[in-house]
């Protein structure tokens, strides 16, 4: 299905690109009410590289920029911690109070029944928005180093007009060596609004999406950021979301015969605490398939659900495991994902599999 390069010639079974933001979590109450914070890393790409590391074993680095002070080496430290490997990271002389480069922060509190998660970005001219292409020899890093798979996305090319130009010099000089490309599409209004809303982000990921083997998304980014729809679908198939969705993974594929792999999640929304969680995934070799629905799937915290679904998909694609069992373990690493606090992954490849499988929540002794 993916003809991936083999791990011997590579010292990287994954690299991500994107930023890596301080997370501040205020607990089981709200950002407006804190008094402590609990600190965390995170960012869309990095995270996961990081469960690719720390749940499944694989080697992983991140490319990033942090601004040289106390708060990039407190995210340097996260990083560590999560094993990814911090060579790659760029840093950027600080000037003492950030007026012109600095460490983007996340307030994020997870939200409990009727009342949504909430974040609240601080990452304007953050040092990664600053890079510009040329600063990274990715001859040498996807060349000589090697590396088998690239993961970057939406979030990092919405950063700025320079971040889409390195994501784009990056995903072309990957392909050029024999590194398969993923893209996240991870529409956030937030990051587009201000240089041209939806319209631009369209432009930026249609122009991205060239260089790109396998797709991931939701219904939301695969309409805002790519301008497809679900139109044309049939009047009384709107109520069963699922149908609704794999003719738009389908118009996807009809419209970039270029791409290897399509997938993405499906979430109704009953309260920030019972989502209904399920995936979908589509190759020219199987078509559309689909993942065991969870209904009323208990969440802690949604950050990082997404991510979790595109490690534990990748993952399965790096293994050479067929598409199905990719789509389980990316659902079940997704699900898991989401019930522990912070945007990072901490369960193990055991217990994907065990979950992928058909496995419960009875406890284990």
């Amino acid at each position: 299905m993916i003809n991936v390069r083999p791990a011997e010639e590579c010292e990287f079974d994954i690299v991500a690109l994107g930023e890596v933001m301080l997370r501040l979590d205020p607990g089981d109450t709200r950002v407006r009410t804190a008094r402590r914070f609990e600190a965390w890393e995170g960012g869309g790409e990095y995270n996961v590289a990081r469960g690719m590391r720390k749940v499944f074993g694989l080697r992983a680095g991140v490319v990033t920029a942090l601004a040289d002070n106390e708060v990039g080496h407190l995210v340097e430290n996260l990083i560590m911690q999560g094993g990814v490997d911090t060579s790659l990271i760029r840093w950027e002389k600080y000037d003492g109070i950030g007026r012109t480069t600095r460490n983007g922060l996340n307030f994020t509190e997870r939200g409990f029944g009727v009342r949504g998660a909430v974040g609240v970005s601080d990452r304007a001219n953050t040092a990664i928005s600053q890079m510009k292409p040329g600063d990274v020899d990715w001859d040498d890093l996807f060349g000589r180093r090697g590396v088998r798979w690239l993961h970057t996305g939406g979030i990092f090319a919405g950063l700025s007009e320079s971040s889409a130009a390195v994501a784009e010099e990056a995903m072309a000089a990957a392909q050029k060596h024999g590194t398969i490309v993923s893209f996240d599409l991870n529409y956030r209004p937030s990051l587009w609004a201000g240089i041209g809303g939806t319209e631009v982000a369209r432009d930026v990921n249609t122009r991205l999406a060239s260089h790109v083997d396998v797709m991931i998304g939701n219904e939301e980014d695969f309409t805002a950021a790519l301008g497809f729809s679900v139109e044309h679908v049939d009047e009384h198939l709107r109520t069963l979301p699922i149908d609704s969705f794999a003719a738009m993974v389908g118009t996807v594929a009809e419209k970039m015969p270029w791409l290897s792999v399509v997938g993405t999640t499906l979430r109704t929304v009953h309260t920030a605490s019972d989502n209904d969680w399920q995936a979908i995934a589509w190759s020219p070799e199987t078509g559309v398939l689909s993942s065991t629905p969870r209904d009323h799937l208990a969440i802690y915290d949604r950050v990082g659900g997404g991510d979790g679904f595109a490690s534990g998909l990748v993952y399965g694609l790096l293994a050479g495991e067929e598409l199905q069992q990719c789509l389980e373990l990316g659902a079940a690493h997704g699900a898991l994902a989401m019930t522990t606090p912070g945007d990072t992954s901490m369960v193990t490849r055991e217990e994907v599999y065990a979950l992928a499988s058909g496995g419960s929540a009875r406890v284990r002794r």
